[in-house]
């Protein structure tokens, strides 16, 4: 031993990385390395099973809790489909609810929901599709019930003594006069309150080129009157639907195009006159050439020389006017007045209206109804021909008495 193995640690002379004591001692203490790294390993995969159990049982019970709200839930949607919610019972009280044309089970479902008839509609659809005459059902105005079951509701929809019998159709052509007429009888309303409206129907909506003349605008058709309407409620109606028309037709665009151009209240009184003055449909082409041919004839226009329009005048009806009527000075009377007359003579058709846009090509510049009752009506380009059509005529009213 030397002197520097006196100062030296006694374990200082091993190699590098086979450690002192102490470190001898701790590596007897400790596991190897990779034991270790093993029972980490472990406890980390125990930690991860113990929170996948738990987020495993955790969602169990979410699953459970919602299944059960929702299987709550899904039968009461079920039951909710299979038995909707209805009334018992006829109802009381009574209410007006109007089912309209080509109305499907569902919308005649929702008017009633409306009107606090029915409950829901579904329930009254499952009523409407296991009812064999469900189709039958008519349009029009129905005295029904509030808080009744879908089936008596059914039940006074299959009623005729429940349906008001308030239907009417208006034929076309006829003057207003006419038309409260009919509408007077058939609602019971007295006639002079239509009258009043006619005279002042600033309540009807008309459109402006009507100039405050309801004359023209009461449409021809088929309606089925509220019982509960007034005199201007029900003439509104007939407005109403004459405007629908009229921008289905696009009356306004074509009045711009038609072969004279001129405007839809213009239109209006051109078809009132091819209404009038037409035995047939097939008529009334011919009978608009007419009008435009005595209108551009040249070197001047033609009077139209209309009976029926200078009748209009004298509040007359008839075929032929006299020769004290055709001397009147009424601006009706086309005899002593040049061009269309002020206003509509009638209230006309839809065909009326699409002949003044599609006249029949011709030379014609007469025409004469020969047999009224067969409504028969002959056409001429020459005055010659006219003269003899309308002793045709003379002879027709001879032997019917006149008018």
């Amino acid at each position: 031993m030397n002197d520097l193995d006196l100062f030296s640690d006694p374990y200082g002379d091993r190699p590098q990385g086979h450690g002192g004591y102490e470190e001898q001692q701790q590596r007897r203490q400790a596991p190897p390395p990779g034991r270790r790294d093993r029972r980490t390993a472990r406890r980390r995969q125990r930690r991860k099973r113990r929170n996948s159990r738990a987020a495993v049982l955790f969602a169990l019970a979410f699953l459970v809790a919602v299944g059960g709200t929702g299987g709550v839930l899904g039968v009461a949607w079920l039951d909710h489909r299979l038995h909707p919610p209805d009334y018992d019972g006829t109802g009381s009280g009574t209410v007006t609810v109007q089912i309209k044309e080509g109305d499907s089970g569902s919308s005649i479902a929702a008017t009633l929901q409306g009107h606090g008839v029915v409950k829901s509609t579904r329930a009254f659809v499952q009523v409407y599709g296991k009812e064999p005459k469900a189709s039958t059902i008519q349009p029009g105005f129905y005295q029904m019930r509030k808080r009744m079951s879908s089936a008596a509701a059914m039940a006074l929809l299959l009623d005729p003594k429940s349906r008001s019998g308030n239907q009417i159709t208006i034929p076309e052509g006829l003057r207003a006069t006419q038309v409260v007429q009919q509408l007077s009888r058939k609602t019971g309303i007295p006639q002079a309150e239509f009258t009043r409206v006619l005279r002042k129907p600033s309540g009807l909506g008309l459109p402006s080129y009507a100039k405050g003349n309801v004359e023209g605008y009461l449409w021809p058709g088929r309606y089925d009157l509220n019982p509960n309407a007034s005199a201007q409620e029900i003439l509104k109606q007939m407005v109403d639907r004459f405007k629908q028309a009229a921008d289905r037709m696009d009356l306004e665009g074509k009045a711009k195009s038609a072969e004279i151009p001129m405007s839809p209240g213009s239109v209006i009184t051109m078809a009132s006159l091819i209404q009038a003055e037409s035995g047939r449909p097939s008529d009334m082409p011919k009978i608009s050439r007419v009008i435009y041919n005595r209108l551009k004839h040249k070197p001047e226009p033609m009077y139209l020389k209309f009976d029926s329009t200078t009748l209009y005048g004298l509040n007359k009806f008839g075929y032929v006017a006299s020769n004290e009527d055709i001397r009147s000075q009424s601006p009706y009377n086309t005899y002593q007045h040049a061009g269309l007359p002020p206003g509509a003579i009638s209230n006309p058709g839809e065909s009326a209206i699409q002949a003044v846009f599609e006249p029949e090509p011709g030379d014609w510049l007469w025409f004469v109804a020969t047999d009224p009752k067969n409504r028969i009506t002959e056409y001429a380009d020459s005055e010659a021909e006219f003269n003899r059509l309308r002793a045709k005529l003379n002879a027709y009213l001879e032997r019917n008495g006149g008018n």
